[in-house]
């Protein structure tokens, strides 16, 4: 999603709006910083859903706020580059994601942060609960190490002679480590053997599956942006080593993925939008409790359950809330 289109669409949620409600503050607008993890078009629809919940809330750009867009592309190590840009920048609230919110958070504890989504923000030690999270940052936990289990039985669901099953992850992610233990045990459970493979750069990704097509019978793809930029290419090289995947992203799916389970992401970004309202009228993000996920979405596309010779049973179509073709 291009800026213009995306500011575009903050301006035509606010249309409703009294004139009082979008009027220009005196002086200095407020300012918010957003670090994105992927690309504009990876990541648009997400924020063009957050921009469209503050656009309701009568925060419109130019008029009542102004918006710094940063988009990291994947590249991890962008993330604290950008963060100290925003210190610099003294921007009044930052919203982020995952893998980013930790190194916004070492940058600064004094600027509000919102992460619109993270996997395990008390497992990951960044907040001190999810009722009183305390200290500069508050937002929404996708509890990806909570339906870590969910997914597997879905895999099992679709793949009855399933037995062994690789964990695709970036060791350097510490979010992944604590996936990758949630899948493991969920796997022991399930009397599954595991293989986890580490992932730091795209150049791995080929070479990871080709290493894995005659040790795996499915692959549990861990949540990252260098995985989710990459998408693409990791559905590709599933695909040539006769791999099913799960992932937790809508996205990965449409991009040629077998299934995802995971939090509803739009929905997410429009309830951080509520968070940013709340910390520019005067709320301390440490007061704010954490929240979690309300709305899980199962999709699967047929058409590469079809490439790879797999048969859905018809009940579990009739589950999904969305399937591809």
């Amino acid at each position: 999603m291009k800026r213009r289109t995306f500011i575009g669409l903050l301006a035509s949620a606010a249309a409703a709006w009294p004139l009082a409600a979008r009027a220009q503050q005196a002086g200095k607008l407020p300012t918010i910083g957003f670090l994105v993890t992927g690309t504009a078009s990876s990541h648009g629809p997400w924020f063009a859903a957050l921009a469209q919940r503050l656009g309701e809330l009568g925060w419109i750009e130019g008029r009542t706020i102004a918006i710094e867009y940063r988009w990291a592309e994947g590249r991890a190590e962008r993330f604290a580059k950008i963060a100290a840009e925003f210190v610099r920048l003294k921007v009044d609230v930052i919203v982020t994601t995952g893998a980013a919110s930790r190194e916004v958070m070492h940058a600064t504890s004094v600027i509000p942060v919102v992460f619109a989504l993270w996997g395990d923000p008390i497992g990951s030690g960044y907040i001190a609960s999810l009722a009183q999270p305390g200290g500069n940052a508050t937002g929404l936990s996708m509890q990806s190490t909570d339906i870590a289990g969910k997914r597997l039985e879905l895999l099992r669901e679709v793949i009855p002679g399933l037995r062994r099953l690789a964990i695709l992850g970036n060791f350097g992610n510490p979010n992944h480590v604590l996936e990758m233990d949630e899948v493991q045990a969920a796997a022991r459970t399930l009397g599954l053997e595991v293989a986890p493979s580490d992932v730091r750069r795209a150049e791995d990704i080929a070479p990871a599956f080709e290493a894995l097509k005659d040790r795996a019978g499915a692959v549990h793809v861990c949540n990252d942006p260098l995985f989710f930029t990459n998408r693409i290419r990791i559905n590709t090289s599933a695909l040539g080593a006769r791999l099913p995947t799960m992932y937790g992203f809508r996205e990965h799916v449409e991009a040629g993925g077998l299934m995802s389970y995971g939090a509803n992401f739009p929905n997410l970004f429009r309830r951080a939008a509520t968070y940013v309202d709340k910390i520019l009228k005067g709320a301390k993000p440490g007061d704010l409790p954490v929240e979690q996920p309300t709305k899980f979405d199962l999709i699967i596309n047929v058409t590469t359950a079809k490439a790879l010779g797999l048969t859905i049973p018809e009940s579990f179509l009739l589950r999904a809330d969305e399937v591809i073709e």
